[in-house]
């Protein structure tokens, strides 16, 4: 049986795995993001915040998913449910190309036009949201695919705690030596990793032409 054969007898589970897939993938990048972006943007503005966080976040992206989901097991919230444990997991290695992102975007605006704004009397938080955010949006876009195409990949070793998605198609093919019910998974993955690469990037693109 081939693996064309495999997904059709199959259909109706892949498609419930790349949703949950999705769901994981999803739910962690927009919290990254509520979290990322302002980080990012204490960063711009506060300088002796800079090494602090973009360290920790260093060296969150550092740690083994393996073992990072091992450390959060035993958290009692967390530990109870492994879908709440792999997004906290996928959330935090997202943060890293926010973060940075963020930084550049604001960091990156012309001097020139700062200094206009001031002079035409916007308060920082006017300054903030009417020039510095929109002018940095593409940059701040650009992380968020980098986030996005990574917590494709690593979602996969979220079935490692049985939080579902395509990892669980992989897992089980490795048990079974089985390379028809392995990329069952990775290729799956791998089209939602392009996908979301080319979604994102055109957002970023049209958002640069503006």
């Amino acid at each position: 049986m081939n693996l064309l054969h495999f997904l059709s007898q199959n259909r109706a589970q892949v498609l419930e795995l790349t949703l949950e897939h999705l769901w994981l993938v999803g739910i962690s990048t927009l919290f990254a993001m509520l979290v990322g972006i302002p980080l990012g943007i204490l960063v711009a503005h506060r300088k002796g915040w800079n090494k602090p966080i973009l360290t920790t976040a260093n060296i969150i992206q550092t740690i083994p998913s393996l073992a990072l989901f091992g450390f959060l097991l035993p958290v009692p919230w967390l530990g109870a449910r492994s879908d709440r444990l792999a997004i906290l997991a996928l959330t935090l290695y997202a943060l890293l190309p926010i973060i940075r992102n963020t930084y550049a975007g604001i960091h990156g605006v012309d001097a020139a036009i700062v200094e206009a704004a001031r002079g035409m009397g916007m308060t920082e938080w006017q300054l903030l949201y009417q020039v510095e955010l929109p002018l940095a949006a593409s940059v701040i876009l650009s992380g968020v695919r980098i986030a996005v195409v990574i917590s494709v990949g690593l979602a996969t070793i979220a079935a490692a705690i049985g939080a579902g998605g395509l990892g669980e198609f992989i897992f089980r093919g490795l048990a079974m030596v089985d390379d028809r019910v392995i990329l069952a998974g990775a290729i799956p993955a791998a089209v939602l990793a392009l996908l979301a690469d080319f979604g994102v990037g055109w957002v970023e693109r049209r958002l640069r032409a503006r």
